[in-house]
């Protein structure tokens, strides 16, 4: 069955509010963590997120994968380098990275880059 990345990406971050009103200091760690680690420094935020996006991929995490997908779309990444970190992922990978990366993360990229346009 065909899985909705918006529905998802909502899920997740709905997830964590919901979470958050009764572990609300285990989740805004992890968003700290986060708001940390992917600030601009020797990296841009746009390359954190492919980085992001390969390593999701490569770990076939749902989840991570859309979340990241939209993330690098919104730091201003493209369609293809979205597409080439993912093929990063890949080549360590190999074919469950690429099963992850036609179908949800290819998918991802079709439903989000059409918010940032």
């Amino acid at each position: 069955m065909k899985k909705d990345p918006r529905q998802m990406l909502n899920d997740f971050t709905g997830g964590l509010q919901e979470v958050g009103k009764d572990n609300g200091e285990h989740v805004q760690a992890f968003m700290n963590l986060l708001g940390t680690t992917y600030k601009n420094g020797s990296l841009d935020t746009k390359t954190k997120e492919l980085i992001s996006v390969a390593i999701a991929a490569y770990c076939r995490c749902e989840y991570c994968i859309v979340f990241h997908v939209y993330k690098a779309l919104e730091a201003g990444a493209k369609r293809d380098e979205v597409m080439e970190a993912a093929m990063v992922a890949v080549a360590f990978g190999g074919g469950p990275s690429m099963a992850y990366t036609v179908t949800l993360l290819k998918d991802s990229v079709d439903e989000f880059e059409k918010d940032f346009k």
